[in-house]
């Protein structure tokens, strides 16, 4: 009779995985020894994976590669990174190492990039995309890094406000691209994104505006899909409107050099996970090149802009069972010794589902529970089908400690859950580690911010800390 976890694993799917296997009864995650890693820091706590981040890069710019080479596109590929999906400073740095580009949201984006030039990881001839609604901050912040000399900084006009502040702004001559306000997938509550200038007015607001305006060139189309890059008729129908938006602005506008298929790719959160990004990218290249040919217009160099994708596969958090609380007849839920709302945020926000394993006792019988964390909220809780189904585990056992790992969650959580900061019911956030490879391709790791203080807490709330 199979009733190990182990055995439900092997009968449920296929594992191991690329990154995941198992050691004995313990899970490894990119060979990361993730007990060794408890032992030595405690739990909870939260890491990177600093290798995946370049993995995934050059995994994006080979498909991209090999789509241009199959189909004889005589354009240049460009990926970009999303700030906003995790600001932090290591990831950036791993990020650039692989000849990338950035994207920036918001003001304080651009300090950031700043604080990166000095250091030498952002080049002269990095593309700084500028997205996002723009305030009077952010426009200052933009000009100035026009007017120190990064030429390639290309603001992306997302109103019909933005083009004069800027010329306000910046000295000399500069670049533009122009968002189009996408339609909303059929679901969404809104019809058509807040975000960009819509399909109808790109042509007639360049003509106005920048056609005749001897200090701004149009250089970008930008296009993106909320919900990301999918093979799906939504996607494949917008992304045909925003072809025939370039096709007409290309023919009055010979400055308009690239197009940028923002929305980004789907990261792997379940251990069923199927998409096939190869093929996505080859029609992808495919469409865009019937489309120009078709319209005698030449090609568009292609800029991506890949935030979760990027980062989102580098992270993990783990966490203890504290205790086993039997609710009532069927209900067993297991408390962590930290919190969902505070520490993976998009599990209520957004029903965001990420891949969830014990990290040891995989030979141990397996039971049905919940998973709830310490806050005094009902939302604090996880189960592995967006709140639906509950989940497995290897049965609670006082005298046996067990671990459980949330895997790929790399993009977002820090932020939304106010790294730093003030938590729900004053829950501390955990220590965060970060994992790489020395000079000699040995595994290192390194702590890169203990627990949260009680003092930090309360300097924030106004409390002296005597």
């Amino acid at each position: 009779m199979h009733i190990r976890y182990r055995d439900l694993i092997d009968q449920t799917y296929y594992f191991p995985q690329e990154e995941f296997s198992l050691r004995d009864s313990e899970l490894l995650f990119h060979n990361v020894d993730l007990n060794q890693l408890v032992a030595q820091y405690g739990a909870p706590l939260k890491f990177t994976y600093l290798p995946k981040i370049s993995e995934n890069i050059n995994r994006a710019k080979q498909w991209f590669k090999s789509a241009m080479d199959k189909h004889n596109y005589p354009g240049n590929y460009y990926y970009s990174y999303c700030t906003k999906s995790s600001h932090f400073k290591h990831v950036l740095n791993e990020a650039l190492k692989n000849d990338i580009h950035i994207e920036t949201s918001s003001a304080f984006d651009i300090n950031i990039v700043e604080e990166l030039k000095k250091e030498g990881a952002i080049k002269d001839d990095t593309f700084v995309l500028c997205n996002g609604f723009k305030r009077a901050q952010y426009i200052e912040n933009i000009s100035r890094l026009i007017n120190e000399g990064h030429r390639n900084c290309i603001p992306i006009i997302d109103n019909y406000e933005e083009l004069s502040l800027l010329e306000e702004g910046i000295e000399d001559k500069f670049k533009v691209g122009i968002r189009i306000a996408s339609e909303e997938e059929p679901k969404f509550e809104f019809y058509t994104s807040r975000l960009g200038i819509g399909y109808k007015n790109i042509v007639p607001f360049y003509q106005d505006q920048i056609e005749n305006n001897p200090k701004v060139s149009l250089k970008m189309l930008h296009f993106f899909i909320n919900t990301g890059i999918k093979d799906n008729a939504y996607y494949w129908n917008e992304l045909n409107k925003c072809l025939k938006v370039y096709v007409r602005l290309k023919k009055v506008c010979p400055t308009l050099d690239s197009l940028n298929i923002g929305g980004g790719f789907p990261i792997k959160t379940s251990l069923v996970f199927d998409y096939d990004y190869e093929y996505m990218v080859d029609e992808i290249i495919n469409q865009i090149k019937l489309s120009c040919e078709e319209a005698g217009v030449d090609m568009p160099n292609i800029f991506t802009e890949f935030g979760s994708y990027t980062v989102g596969e580098s992270g993990g958090a783990i966490y203890e069972v504290l205790y086993q609380k039997q609710q009532n007849d069927r209900e067993k839920w297991n408390m962590i010794n930290s919190s969902f709302i505070t520490t993976l945020p998009d599990t209520w926000a957004i029903n965001k589902r990420f891949i969830m394993l014990p990290i040891n006792r995989w030979n141990d019988p397996y039971e049905r529970v919940l998973l709830g964390g310490l806050t005094c909220d009902s939302d604090d809780y996880y189960n592995s089908e967006q709140h639906i189904n509950a989940i497995y585990l290897p049965k609670y056992n006082s005298d046996k400690p067990l671990y459980i790992g949330f895997f790929n969650t790399g993009a977002y959580q820090e932020t939304i859950g106010g790294y730093g900061g003030l938590q729900h019911c004053l829950i501390p956030s955990p220590k965060h580690i970060l994992i790489d490879f020395d000079e000699n391709n040995e595994l290192k790791t390194k702590l890169y911010k203990p627990q949260q203080e009680v003092g930090e807490m309360l300097a924030i709330l106004g409390y002296e800390n005597n």
